[in-house]
């Protein structure tokens, strides 16, 4: 008889104060999990923005800051001999989230207490290399060598997208794969309507108000944005939601191409008070190439904004058909956002696709899925289907 309710232990070496697609994710499966009955632990880094005992269920790990301007933190391998034993050593399975020193931790104490590792693999780390120290070729090989290693230490493997599970067989991980995407709270986002403060914050009246929900990195390609807002009429607006360490780069450029008074940068924008963007938006703009998901599509999707993207295997399999893709140059991000704006029927038909495809990403069902896999890997009898 296996027991009604599961223990289960996340590692993650990216979580709030931080805020981005990782730490939404993480938290939403946590969330669900707990929804169904279940008990997660959360072990992070400690940030200086955190205290200790200051979240129930979470339990913060010393750390260091690393030597580069980052937000990310060094971790520092140790965990508080109580919660050593009076968490970890109680857990039925413990699920990482990073190939890094946090996941190697959680790794270490998944063999001490003979239960079953998962790993979800969020990030394509070769799409990161120019952060590196070193040449970005050797960087590149390093990143595939720590995901091979580490995910085939592993009883299984998470993937969002069936083209990440094919890239994780290329560079030689062996181990189970199973594709189960990060999911979001649909109804949250589905609910969510045009306001007049939600496209007030899009850009002044009468033009064409485009958003992008995005770190402002270089692996996201927020540049490609830029140059193609110059390419729309004058009345268009582009509204980046997000921070990162492009953000003054792009605001530079912005001002030298004479767009300054057409590009707004929000920042961090709380969870809670995106769909009401997403909503008031005229088109959603993505650019990135380098996600395993890309979360900011399904919510797009969810709160029926039509989508204008880059072009990239995830993307496609994500979308579904709900987006209107074209190659990664301004020109086409241009055109491709004239048709969806300004051909008969186009956002209409994009919209009745997203709200169909976001279907697939409703979190109950996605944490049904992880259950039954852990369920699965710890060899239990079949879990009935809630539906």
């Amino acid at each position: 008889m296996y027991p009604p309710f599961l223990r289960v232990a996340f590692f993650t070496e990216v979580y709030h104060p931080i805020v981005n697609g990782i730490v939404a994710a993480v938290d939403g499966l946590a969330e669900a999990m707990r929804a169904r009955g279940h008990s997660v632990a959360m072990f992070t880094p400690r940030f200086p923005a955190t205290t200790a005992g200051e979240e129930r269920q979470i339990y913060r790990i010393p750390s260091l800051p690393l030597p580069m301007p980052t937000e990310y933190r060094l971790t520092l391998p140790v965990v508080a001999r109580r919660n050593r034993l009076g968490v970890l050593s109680r857990c039925n399975l413990i699920h990482t989230h990073s190939p890094f020193i946090t996941g190697w931790m959680g790794a270490h104490y998944a063999r001490r207490f003979g239960v079953p590792l998962v790993f979800t693999y969020h990030t394509r780390l070769d799409r990161y290399a120019h952060y590196a120290p070193i040449d970005p070729d050797v960087a590149r090989r390093l990143a595939s060598m720590l995901t091979r290693t580490y995910a085939n230490a592993a009883d299984a493997v998470t993937v969002p997208t069936r083209d990440i599970e094919r890239q994780l067989r290329d560079v030689g991980v062996r181990t189970r794969i199973e594709v189960i995407p990060s999911g979001i709270a649909l109804a949250a986002f589905s609910r969510a309507r045009a306001t007049p403060r939600g496209r007030a914050r899009l850009g002044g009246p009468g033009g064409l108000r485009l958003l992008t929900v995005s770190r402002l990195a270089q692996e996201k390609n927020p540049a490609r944005l830029l140059e193609m807002l110059a390419r729309l009429p004058a009345q268009t607006t582009l509204t980046f939601a997000g921070d990162g360490p492009e953000r003054e780069r792009l605001e530079a450029t912005a001002r030298g191409a004479g767009l300054a008074n057409r590009v707004t940068f929000l920042g961090e924008v709380p969870r809670e008070e995106l769909p009401e963007l997403y909503a008031s938006a005229d088109c959603f703009v993505f650019a990135s190439t380098s996600e395993t998901q890309g979360l900011v599509l399904v919510e797009a999707m969810a709160a029926g904004v039509p989508i204008v993207a880059v072009d990239a295997p995830q993307t496609r399999e994500v979308t579904a058909g709900a987006a209107r893709l074209c190659p990664d140059d301004a020109d086409g991000l241009a055109r491709a956002v004239a048709a969806v704006v300004g051909e008969e029927g186009v956002a209409d038909r994009l919209r009745e696709a997203g709200s169909g495809a976001a279907e697939a990403y409703d979190l109950p069902r996605i944490a049904e899925r992880v259950e039954r896999l852990y369920r699965e890997i710890r060899r239990e009898p079949p879990l009935a289907s809630a539906g």
